[in-house]
């Protein structure tokens, strides 16, 4: 089954989580939303469609991604996953995702998250520091809900 993985990511944790699930499913190809110029999806199977979560949403360019495929999605084989550092995978996935496509989708997985403090801006690591009682470099990225999610999806 031919297999495309659709992410958006602000500081590379999507990025990082889709290429490790590219590599559990055979064939599959990865490709970052915000650089513009995807494959046509009438070309895959199954389509996997992820993103970074900040402040309880996912970025513009997968919530726009999605609002503009919501059909030819709708008719595929549908993953969505989420990273982030919040525990409310289910209120993420209700208040970003149309009905529709939570409906058709065959797995749906919150699998972790990455912040470092390198990369963040003063206010990020100042929340960050309120809601973990850390600055330190945190990776929550799960490989048991990764091969979960993957092996749901072959």
């Amino acid at each position: 089954m031919k297999t495309i993985i659709l992410y958006a990511t602000k500081y590379g944790a999507a990025e990082e989580t889709a290429g490790r699930i590219a590599e559990k499913i055979n064939g599959a190809a990865a490709f970052n939303l915000k650089k513009g110029s995807i494959p046509s999806l009438a070309d895959f199977e199954c389509v996997i469609v992820g993103s970074g979560v900040y402040a309880g949403n996912i970025l513009k360019e997968a919530k726009t991604f999605l609002a503009q495929n919501e059909k030819i999605l709708s008719e595929k084989k549908l993953g969505l996953f989420l990273c982030g550092m919040g525990t409310e995978g289910e209120t993420y996935f209700n208040s970003n995702f149309p009905a529709s496509l939570l409906e058709s989708a065959k797995a749906k997985s919150l699998l972790g998250g990455i912040f470092d403090p390198k990369k963040a801006n003063a206010f990020e690591r100042f929340i960050i520091k309120i809601v973990t009682k850390s600055s330190a470099y945190i990776n929550t990225i799960s490989e048991r809900r990764i091969e979960q999610f993957a092996k749901a999806m072959q």
